[in-house]
């Protein structure tokens, strides 16, 4: 029994040596020693070096996603499965399909809420509207949009990568050189993150809109808006998005598990030509359910469904104008603590400042790393690491979701404290 435990509970930070002592006088070789109800005692209370420890009270989530989620929104979940195909749930999708298009401010996009996270959106955004071969032009600024061009490339695109600094945003000027060159529109596709949650970065998406039109490019824009969309301002008709998509983990305050996707009618009709292999993620299998009224070709889950139904409800009652509003309030009150304690932001200039996460640069001889396990260890507290090429030089603080400046307040508190 004790070998079970000291395998699935490893100390953290223990040297080479048997004999090193943990942060509360136990030795290594003592701890063998330990019988089982000691043993936990450890675990639980006494496990200065423990990876995973008790802590009282409520965890305080203040990582960029997945965020806190509203009691009404929990309690509209804690509901029993029900059949979806009865004439309730295909009523209730119905009414969730016509509001969902408001978080994308369109009136012509065609929406999709398929069971799976961001990274399944992705894959249905470039799946349904490209053929393998195609050229696209995707900017690489952090890790996520790292991963996306990772996805583009394994589906076989040709894809030109327009990489910047890790805290810089895209670089807009090599995109309009590269469509100036393509008078033969060789390009189908631009994608881009619009908020980069690696290094809090936002991204100017009109410009990339006014560039397409400048030089009256064809491509398709398709957008990463999964830190953004009901957080940050966007506007799919007005900048012209093709495909738009978020996932529910972000700032609609759900648990994980609903990627969704709203496509232009420029998008659907790519969609009739588009080569690429897709099956789970087709967009066809959708809109032959939405003709017949059921919606769904696949089961989905009726808990999110009803959670979606609330999230939305809260959105439209503090209103999605100041929704956004209240984002930039706290995001530009978390800058201001950041500076006040000495530190600098990841992001380097303010116009690609995020309202949604800030990554917050330590001095080169701290490990950020160690200031996130602080603050789990002391205060329940879960910060964002830093991510590949800022792993152990920056800390995420996460603002974005349902949360207000109280909260907000505690996030700057503690991570000062630490």
């Amino acid at each position: 029994m004790r070998f079970f435990c000291l395998a699935f509970f490893p100390l953290r930070g223990r040297s080479s040596s048997s004999n090193s002592t943990a942060e509360d006088g136990y030795s290594f070789r003592a701890v063998l020693t330990l019988n089982h109800q000691e043993l936990v005692k450890f675990i639980l209370f006494g496990g200065g070096n423990m990876d995973y420890v008790y802590g009282p009270g409520r965890n305080h989530l203040f990582v960029p996603g997945p965020v806190n989620i509203p009691e009404p929104v929990i309690r509209a979940m804690n509901r029993n499965n029900e059949d979806y195909r009865s004439p309730a749930v295909p009523a209730l999708t119905k009414t969730l399909l016509e509001d969902v298009t408001k978080i994308f401010k369109t009136t012509s996009g065609t929406p999709f809420i398929i069971p799976t996270t961001g990274t399944g959106a992705w894959e249905s955004a470039l799946t349904n509207t490209l053929s393998p071969g195609d050229r696209i032009v995707s900017f690489l600024i952090g890790q996520f949009s790292l991963l996306w061009i990772d996805q583009q490339q394994r589906l076989g695109f040709k894809v030109d990568v327009v990489e910047s600094d890790w805290g810089e945003g895209a670089k807009l000027d090599v995109l309009a050189s590269k469509l100036a060159e393509d008078t033969a529109h060789t390009i189908k596709a631009i994608c881009i993150v619009h908020n980069e949650t690696a290094t809090g970065v936002t991204n100017n998406l009109a410009t990339v809109r006014k560039i397409l039109d400048h030089y009256q490019h064809p491509a398709l824009f398709l957008v990463d808006g999964v830190s953004s969309i009901c957080a940050l301002d966007f506007r799919m008709d007005e900048w012209g998005v093709d495909v738009a998509l978020t996932g529910s983990q972000k700032a609609l305050s759900l648990p994980t598990g609903m990627g969704i996707v709203c496509a232009s009618p420029k998008a659907l009709e790519a969609s009739k030509t588009a080569k690429s292999l897709r099956v789970f993620f087709d967009w066809n299998d959708y809109l032959k359910f939405y003709k017949m009224g059921t919606f769904w070709p696949y089961t989905p889950s009726i808990q999110l469904l009803y959670g979606l139904r609330a999230a939305l409800d809260l959105i439209f009652e503090e209103g999605l104008d100041n929704v956004i509003a209240r984002h930039t309030r706290l995001g530009k009150a978390t800058r201001l603590a950041v500076e006040a304690w000495g530190l600098k932001n990841c992001t380097q200039k303010e116009e690609w400042y995020s309202d949604t996460v800030t990554a917050v640069m330590v001095p080169p001889y701290i490990d950020s790393s160690e200031i996130v396990r602080r603050g789990w260890k002391r205060y329940n507290l879960s910060l964002g690491l830093g991510l590949n090429k800022v792993a152990g030089k920056v800390f995420r603080i996460g603002h974005l979701g349902n949360l207000n400046e109280v909260l907000t307040t505690l996030i700057v508190v503690a991570s000062r404290t630490k």
